[in-house]
């Protein structure tokens, strides 16, 4: 996808979702301040289905990396993350994991938990969490 700011001679990419390997995970987590993962296959029937959902909440959302691993080429990656399911959708704020789930989410699900995530105070419920442990 391309869009142009007016000037006809200057046209930027839009990129709506990337790819990520072992190689590039650990980096596009720490990178970034919201990043969500799309866990996926290709013969998977849900994962297609909710392919179309995830472009359009990284268009809608472009200050939000939506990476997507695919499960057979990486399957190192999948393991390590612990995926025994697909589609499973992964988030991270600030490089903590946030949100992990099994299943397509639908358009309105996904964006609520975009807008979560935005609102999240991740520092403070660590800090909420480690005081709770420690009690």
């Amino acid at each position: 996808m391309f869009r142009n700011n007016g000037d006809p001679d200057h046209v930027e990419e839009i990129v709506t979702t990337q790819e990520i390997t072992t190689e590039t995970f650990s980096q596009t987590i720490s990178d970034n301040e919201i990043v969500l993962v799309d866990f996926w296959a290709s013969w998977c029937g849900p994962c297609k289905q909710f392919a179309p959902t995830f472009a359009a909440s990284a268009e809608k959302h472009p200050n939000v990396v939506h990476a997507k691993v695919d499960t057979e080429a990486e399957q190192e990656l999948a393991a390590r993350a612990q995926i025994r399911a697909i589609p499973t959708l992964m988030a991270f704020k600030k490089g903590t994991l946030v949100f992990n789930q099994a299943g397509a989410l639908p358009p309105a699900a996904l964006e609520d938990l975009v807008q979560q995530i935005e609102a999240l105070d991740v520092e403070a419920a660590l800090a909420a969490q480690n005081n709770g442990e420690q009690a």
